[in-house]
């Protein structure tokens, strides 16, 4: 029987997790809750990727100085050792090689991709040059050669987060570490560069609604204190909002902890604020400030949830840059629906409705929720679906290309193309500039450095 041959699109975690699915088990035997499916054929999987480089959310999200979450990256040599793996990077699905053309090449294609646009507040000055997507300002500082060009400047003594999740954390600590110990991780070398001659003394993180709802988890929250050579103050802290949450006593006592510190001679200042909303970004040709509404914590009597609503009280802070924390989402991926108000590709248990042998995994599957390791559930059910589904035999069949030939179409359109001996040479010089710089890895910000380290130009 010949092989069940399906490609992945997207090398981020989800991807990841969906092709060691694919490849861990001998026979391709699941479990699930009742449901036992044995999947006697061999399974080949092709991941694709649009740069050169595997990692995805990996190697572009998680901040520099928390490589601890970039070891799921370490559990790829299962992977990448599978003989039935393969690798085609900086290849862009949609543009040189169709979607439509990949359901036809493979008996079945999982879409992983992410989610690669932004929710940001509609509000006046909110494009004004220095307001950035927490999204593409993350981008920035690990390298991504979508950002690599952000025009990013700390001439001003104050950068104001707008929401308070982890994302927003994330931000506020690499704005305030110490130059010296983000200089050990793998941050951009043009980030650390802007960061080193920073003016940046204060960073503001606005929460729209109280302190016992900030969107942060207890972790991210507690690191902010931990921070050399800052300082941690809150505003608005009185109002918590709903204590009934779990973890909230938990979040409450670290936030009455920060209110209560004296202010010191830190270099820095962190400023969590809640009841907290821009309603304006001031600013003629660039971002000079923001203007920011009091909000009170109004009980609807018919729910007993606990609304924020606008005070008509406001306060204008001077600022240089403003980050929009507020949202990930989806975007459409050529040739497959898409819902435009989820920001996700419709889809039942992984299996995209309406187009036979498509599945999403990861983001573009359920919405920009969930951490790194979420994704491994998510991955395996939409495998357990695409596994289902070749059992009872609803996947199309016909025109599946054998492995030599999706390669040669591949190089052919491509003749770049990225392979996994020539991604390990991208790898190894990263690692190396690290060594010489005393870092962890100096990344590549661009993709046409990345090719010339591969080796394929």
């Amino acid at each position: 029987m010949s092989p069940l041959r399906v490609a992945v699109v997207g090398a981020g975690p989800a991807g990841l997790y969906a092709a060691g699915h694919l490849l861990a088990p001998k026979e391709g035997t699941y479990l699930r809750g009742r449901l036992r499916q044995i999947v006697t054929r061999e399974i080949e999987v092709d991941l694709y990727d649009r740069l050169p480089v595997l990692g995805g959310l990996v190697r572009y999200g998680v901040a520099p100085d928390h490589g601890e979450k970039k070891l799921v990256l370490d559990s790829l040599g299962r992977i990448l050792d599978n003989p039935r793996f393969r690798f085609f990077g900086g290849v862009r699905v949609g543009t040189d090689v169709s979607t439509e053309e990949l359901l036809d090449w493979y008996d079945a294609v999982i879409i992983a991709v992410g989610a690669s646009g932004d929710s940001v507040p509609g509000i006046p000055g909110a494009t004004l040059p220095g307001a950035f997507a927490a999204r593409e300002f993350i981008a920035w500082y690990n390298a991504h050669p979508d950002s690599a060009e952000l025009p990013v400047r700390f001439d001003s003594e104050r950068v104001v987060i707008v929401g308070n999740g982890n994302v927003a954390m994330d931000v506020a600590r690499v704005l305030s570490l110490p130059t010296d110990v983000l200089r050990a991780t793998d941050i951009a070398g043009h980030a650390l560069d802007a960061l080193a001659g920073s003016k940046l003394r204060e960073v503001r993180v606005l929460g729209r609604r109280g302190a016992a709802d900030g969107a942060f988890n207890n972790p991210e929250l507690e690191e902010l204190g931990e921070l050399p050579g800052v300082d941690v103050s809150c505003t608005g802290f009185e109002n918590t909002g709903d204590d009934g949450q779990f973890g909230t006593d938990r979040k409450l006592a670290t936030l009455a902890d920060y209110a209560g510190r004296p202010s010191t001679d830190a270099e820095r200042k962190i400023v969590l604020s809640f009841c907290a909303s821009p309603v304006e970004i001031l600013g003629s040709d660039r971002v000079e400030g923001v203007r920011i509404e009091r909000n009170d914590l109004v009980k609807d009597p018919s729910t007993g949830r606990v609304e924020a609503v606008g005070s008509g009280e406001f306060e204008e802070v001077p600022a240089g840059m403003v980050i929009f924390a507020t949202g990930y989402f989806g975007t459409p991926v050529e040739g497959l629906p898409f819902d435009e108000s989820r920001g996700v590709i419709p889809n039942d248990e992984g299996s995209v409705v309406g187009v036979p042998g498509g599945y999403v995994t990861g983001w573009i599957k359920r919405g920009p929720r969930g951490i790194i390791g979420t994704n491994k559930k998510c991955s395996r059910d939409t495998v357990i679906r695409l596994l289902a589904d070749a059992d009872a035999g609803l996947l199309p069949t016909g025109g599946t290309l054998g492995a030599d030939e999706v390669r040669a179409r591949v190089r052919d359109r491509v003749p770049g193309v990225v392979e996994l001996d020539a991604w390990r040479r991208i790898e190894a010089s990263e690692l190396e500039r690290g060594k010489v710089a005393g870092r962890s890895r100096d990344k590549f910000a661009r993709v046409d450095d990345m090719l010339a380290a591969a080796g394929v130009r």
